[in-house]
């Protein structure tokens, strides 16, 4: 492995590898969810949370430390999503809202997650197979620790989560 500032052979062919594998899989599996059922990759992910969650609903806040957006992103595409029925907002206090999956949100993730799932295990678990995807899993989780630490012990508190 290179020690200097650029990376090596191996190591750019890695990289460019995963960034073309990421990218591939990611635009493909967008594409047949707009496609086949009109969610975005973004509309997916509120659903996925909100209908894992023990009452069907979430506080903004926790929607966007789930997500890893920010407050104005979680704003604007909850205010879409509630203009098409997904989801609505409750207020329980001033500060947080509450927001809900709604009736046509869980048809809409219920319709499209065995498909969405079945495409997983075809173009990902299936390629990497029971050994490499576990090594996958463990290597993914070190990578994810490694930013945390980096995110903790190097960046100020003010833009903790942004560098």
């Amino acid at each position: 492995m290179g020690t200097g500032p650029w990376l090596d052979d191996d190591e750019q062919k890695a990289w460019r590898s995963y960034l073309l594998m990421h990218k591939t899989l990611e635009t493909h599996m967008e594409r047949h969810l707009q496609r086949e059922f009109g969610l975005s990759k973004s509309d997916f992910e509120i659903l996925v949370n909100l209908s894992e969650a023990e009452t069907g609903r979430m506080r903004a806040f926790e929607l966007g430390q789930a997500t890893q957006w920010e407050k104005s992103r979680m704003s604007h595409h909850l205010t879409r999503m509630e203009k098409r029925g997904l989801v609505r907002r409750e207020s329980c206090d001033a500060r947080y809202p509450e927001v809900a999956i709604t009736d046509e949100g869980r048809a809409a993730i219920e319709a499209c997650a065995p498909e969405h799932a079945a495409r997983i295990r075809k173009f990902f678990v299936d390629v990497f197979g029971p050994e490499r995807l576990t090594t996958l899993g463990e290597a993914s989780d070190e990578v994810v620790d490694t930013i945390r630490k980096h995110e903790v012990s190097d960046c100020p508190p003010e833009v903790r989560g942004h560098c």
